[in-house]
């Protein structure tokens, strides 16, 4: 995490000039080396020549030892140094140009080698301490702004404040406006320091309470400096979306904190005065610059923080920091340092990813950018971190500092808490707390997941019938994960880490009982036991759980069946028309016919319309055929003209269908989106449910919208509101149609 992260520095400025009061680490690491042009192979075999290479076995001593002679002598000129470090001592400017750099002064370079502990005390970055801070302690009017500074291979970063003219600190009026846009808002960030701290002091006499007389201090600046990364590994814009990053959640935030403990209690000019005076004693007794440093945690909480941070931000994890008692939880995403390398073009799905779907906007804007979170959606679990450490996880929920207004929130966090499990999905838990999912849920778990105390999860079957996979990629080595699962589940009845996670890779090529219980379980007497390796397993990164996915497919069959039903419709709507014609010129004496007519009407083979075949039988009750002849005469003129309103309906539903398009071939399909489906694609979903029960075809019907192999069963069932029983019962009746796999969500 922040890998170009190089120092964190506390400058100050006051009457008597700027200053570095404290810095961390001690001894800053050197920035990575540069060439100013390329550097030659040590070998000096010119591989990169045909004919040497081709040749390199004949002349390969006598290579090596004509260019290895001025290899030596030569390399340090291929190496690109910075102006100041190279330049002539001859060449160097007055103390009036440069004031107290003394990067060029004969007499302080005798003097650093002469006494190399104030050296350690004096030097930072090649450049000397007095001169580094006047570069960064700019004037007042451009303080509460961001500030970034890049000189040479070096980027320092901050957010510089001051007190007023009159040497007061004091909260500065509000100026911001919702409706300012271009270049004004650039002055947002720095308002919003202001803003954050002056609705903190509304609690009392702002004018008469929150200012502060200080005696020396006009101006700190709490600084990050990084090595400038190659804008050439990065595609464009990343390297300065990393920096803004970093400013906006660390070096802002802290800088805010610190603006308000000095205006309400001169914090930071006390603190400095204590490191002050602790470094003056220890370079009078020429302690190494190390043993000040640590000896600086002990008697400055800025310090100790500054140390925290620095840590943290390197190891990738989360900033536990007190300020004048007032604690503070920082962090940058997991997955930022990924903006600079663009060999990885594939990692940088999480940039993009979240903002293209419709539930990204549920996460805000710190989540939604370098966590690469899944989506926040109703089907999802939430799977809790490291509670199980403390003996009460819950212990600063329930203690006697929460106020009496905050403690209806507190006690509802508990239940949250306590309720919360991944065999429970977060619209479950919605249910059970009678909590609403987008304004009580939802918030919650976005906190969880941004302080790192919870994950999203994929729900966990509560009998264990889930069928994980093996994540590709482990954050640690199987070596540590084995020794910590050993200590942690030391029961016999539990295969060790490598054979289970075998086990479970092994299950995914199995086409039936391939879920964790009949792989790995086997026993409902180990259920409970299981749950928490699945739990811990989760925990860190090991599982992926996979999904049924399902898509609809066309057979040859069903799309003959469908076209010869077509054609049939056009051999019935063809007959029927001409016979329709012929009617018609009859229909006023359509009582009187010859007894051959009246035998063909009273046939059984006769066909009839549906609407007709239900009033015949009804007629002839009624009439207790008393006259055969004019009520075969009526129903067959009846059953043309319904049959003509039924072709005529078919007909307004059957042009636009596509018919003899490219999309009409007796060749197998697959239906892309089922419910987006054209008018050809909705008739061979019909058709597919011919013979089928009236209810399983009515809930095909349902759900078929979901079969486009992208949702997942978990959502399928939530969307549907069906259970898994009934989405089960579909599949098996439609099982020549659909096309069912496994995959993550």
């Amino acid at each position: 995490m922040a890998e170009s992260l190089l120092a964190i520095l506390l400058v100050t400025s006051s009457a008597k000039g700027p200053n570095v009061v404290y810095r961390w680490p001690p001894s800053v690491e050197n920035t990575r080396p540069r060439l100013s042009r390329p550097r030659p192979p040590v070998d000096g075999l010119e591989l990169d020549n045909p004919w040497r290479a081709s040749h390199c076995s004949d002349s390969l001593n006598d290579l090596a030892e004509t260019h290895m002679e001025g290899f030596v002598d030569d390399i340090d000129d291929y190496a690109w140094r910075r102006p100041t470090e190279s330049r002539d001592g001859s060449m160097s400017f007055s103390r009036s140009a440069i004031p107290a750099s003394g990067r060029g002064s004969p007499c302080n370079e005798e003097r650093r080698e002469i006494d190399p502990i104030a050296n350690e005390y004096q030097s930072l970055f090649d450049y000397t301490a007095q001169f580094l801070a006047g570069m960064l302690c700019p004037q007042g009017h451009l303080c509460h702004q961001k500030f970034e500074l890049v000189i040479d291979n070096l980027v320092f970063a901050g957010h510089p404040v001051c007190a007023e003219p009159d040497g007061m600190w004091r909260f500065k009026p509000e100026k911001y406006k919702p409706s300012s846009r271009g270049r004004g808002s650039r002055h947002r960030e720095s308002n919003l320091a202001d803003k954050d701290s002056s609705e903190v002091s509304l609690g009392g006499d702002t004018h008469t309470t929150a200012t502060s007389k200080s005696s020396w201090l006009h101006m700190f600046h709490l600084v990050l400096v990084f090595d400038l990364p190659d804008p050439s590994s990065s595609a464009s814009g990343n390297v300065a979306r990393y920096f803004d990053t970093i400013y906006e959640q660390i070096a802002f935030t802290v800088t805010a904190v610190l603006f308000q403990e000095q205006v309400l209690s001169n914090f930071v000019e006390l603190e400095c005065d204590a490191i002050g005076l602790l470094e003056t004693e220890y370079m009078i007794k020429g302690e190494p610059f190390s043993d000040f440093a640590s000896q600086a945690q002990r008697v400055s909480s800025i310090a100790t923080a500054m140390k925290y941070l620095y840590d943290a931000i390197k190891s990738s994890s989360m900033a536990h920091i007190t300020l004048n008692d007032l604690p503070l939880e920082l962090q940058l995403p997991p997955y930022l340092d990924h903006l600079l390398h663009s060999e990885e073009e594939s990692e940088l799905e999480f940039v993009g990813r979240l903002e293209n779907q419709t539930d990204s906007q549920l996460w805000g804007r710190e989540l939604s950018f370098g966590w690469r979170l899944p989506a926040l959606v109703p089907w999802k679990s939430l799977l809790l971190l490291d509670a199980d450490q403390e003996p009460d996880p819950y212990a600063n929920l329930r203690g006697s500092h929460v106020h009496a207004e905050e403690r209806s929130l507190a006690e509802g966090l508990i239940k949250f808490l306590e309720t919360a499990s991944v065999t429970l999905s977060l619209a479950d838990m919605a249910s059970l707390l009678d909590w609403d999912l987008h304004s009580q849920v939802y918030p919650t778990v976005r906190w969880l997941v941004h302080h790192r105390r919870a994950k999203i999860v994929d729900t966990v079957h509560n009998g264990l019938k889930t069928i994980f996979s093996i994540a590709p990629k482990l954050d640690k080595p199987l070596t540590t994960l084995t020794a910590e699962f050993k200590r942690d589940f030391p029961q016999s009845s539990i295969s060790p880490l490598p054979t289970l996670m075998a086990t479970i890779s092994d299950s995914n090529s199995k086409q039936a009982d391939n879920h964790f219980f009949a792989t790995v379980v086997q026993s409902k007497d180990l259920i409970s036991l299981y749950h928490e390796v699945v739990l811990w397993m989760l925990k860190r990164d090991l599982l992926i759980t996979l999904h049924l996915h399902v898509r609809v497919v066309t057979t040859t069959e069903l799309k003959v069946h469908v076209r010869q039903t077509h054609e049939r419709k056009l051999e019935r709507r063809a007959s029927y028309h001409l016979h329709g014609r012929r009617r018609s010129s009859r229909k006023g004496d359509h009582g009187v016919g010859d007894a051959h007519e009246h035998s063909r009407v009273n046939t059984p083979w006769l066909s009839l319309s549906p609407k007709a075949a239900k009033r015949y039988p009804r007629r002839s009750i009624d009439s207790g055929q008393s006259k055969p002849n004019d009520v075969s005469g009526s129903i067959l003129l009846e059953d043309a003209e319904d049959v003509f309103d039924e072709i005529s309906e078919e007909d307004s539903g059957e042009e636009n269908v596509g018919w003899g398009s490219s999309e009409d071939t007796l060749e197998p399909s697959m239906i892309s989106d089922p419910g987006t489906a054209s008018p050809l694609e909705r008739k061979w979903l019909a058709a597919m449910s011919e013979g089928k029960d009236e209810y399983i075809a009515r809930r095909f019907a349902l759900i078929n919208q979901y079969f486009d192999g992208k949702r997942t069963d978990d959502e399928i069932l939530y969307r549907a509101e069906i259970s898994r029983k009934q989405l089960r019962e579909v599949l098996h009746h439609y099982e020549e149609y659909l096309q069912t796999f496994l995959h993550p969500a």
